[in-house]
């Protein structure tokens, strides 16, 4: 039996604390190897919740690591992750994988040439009942579809409101779930217009290869509870996914599973080092998507 692998994190932010350092302190698929944060305090404090080493030292993290998550700004990450692949180590990243197309261009170039394992924290893509609805929505006859994501995560003063989410709004913090499922249920997009303000709400039209459109709806400032809705309609009626809907007993347990998937499926591509569907390329066709409708909007 192989020894269990090494998963080390990097930055200690709000999502460490919620959900990435628990993941990997309750992943039975994985050995926590210990945090590593811009501020060491931060990494202390989080380290110590879950029993785990605090390092000083990034290039010592790595060291004592198979493969590094991220708990860090856009920008931060796509530095610090090709830095990691730069060592050889596997990158389970969060989205979106960089502030921009440039930043994340050149992490993809790096984990290319490095030929490390990455994977997205693309996080509805991994509970069931998005899975479920995306193998439902790829054999029905379709024609369009829409999306909606609304939260409160760039109101000043709640949790999630850390300073790149209050200056880039819905569309960068919201966006890449919205796209990437809209793109896996549809087919991929093309080509994509935007209108609105990213620091109010934001409207998007998707043109899919094969002719089919969708719509979404993005806000960040609701002020309010939300979570992403996806929807596929044809003649024979829709096929819907609503994490808003979900029960908080049916939530919390979506989330565990998504958890548990996301380290077991990292895990197995780095051991067969094989690419996984939510890879840096992944990440990179979303950001594509993301930067054109940013810069439409800029142009208003």
């Amino acid at each position: 039996m192989s020894d269990p692998l090494r998963i080390g994190l990097v930055g200690a932010g709000p999502w460490g604390h919620l959900f990435t350092g628990p993941m990997l302190a309750e992943a039975p698929d994985c050995v926590f190897a210990g945090v590593w944060a811009r501020r060491p305090e931060a990494a202390h404090e989080l380290a110590s919740a879950h029993g785990v080493a605090a390092f000083t030292d990034l290039d010592a993290l790595l060291d004592a690591c198979d493969g590094v998550t991220f708990s860090v700004p856009p920008d931060v990450q796509a530095d610090l992750a090709a830095r990691a692949a730069r060592a050889g180590k596997a990158v389970l990243l969060d989205k979106p994988v960089g502030l921009d197309l440039g930043q994340a261009t050149e992490l993809a170039a790096a984990i290319d040439e490095a030929g490390v394992v990455s994977q997205v924290i693309f996080t509805n893509r991994y509970y069931d009942s998005m899975r479920a609805f995306l193998d439902a929505a790829r054999q029905f006859d379709g024609y369009g579809g829409r999306a909606s994501f609304f939260g409160n995560g760039c109101v000043p003063g709640s949790y999630f409101a850390t300073p790149w989410r209050l200056e880039h709004g819905a569309l960068l913090d919201l966006g890449p779930h919205v796209l990437d499922a809209l793109d896996a249920a549809l087919g991929p997009i093309v080509d994509i217009s935007a209108r609105g303000d990213v620091q109010k709400i934001v409207f998007l039209e998707c043109a899919h290869e094969d002719g089919r459109m969708s719509q979404a709806a993005l806000c960040a400032t609701s002020n309010q509870d939300g979570g992403l809705c996806v929807e596929v309609h044809g003649l024979r009626g829709r096929r819907r996914f609503d994490a808003g809907a979900l029960a908080p007993d049916e939530l919390r347990a979506e989330v565990h599973t998504a958890s548990h998937r996301i380290v077991a499926e990292f895990v197995e591509c780095i051991r067969n080092e094989r690419p996984h569907e939510l890879d840096v390329h992944r990440g990179l066709h979303v950001q594509r998507l993301i930067d054109s409708a940013a810069a439409q909007l800029a142009a208003r």
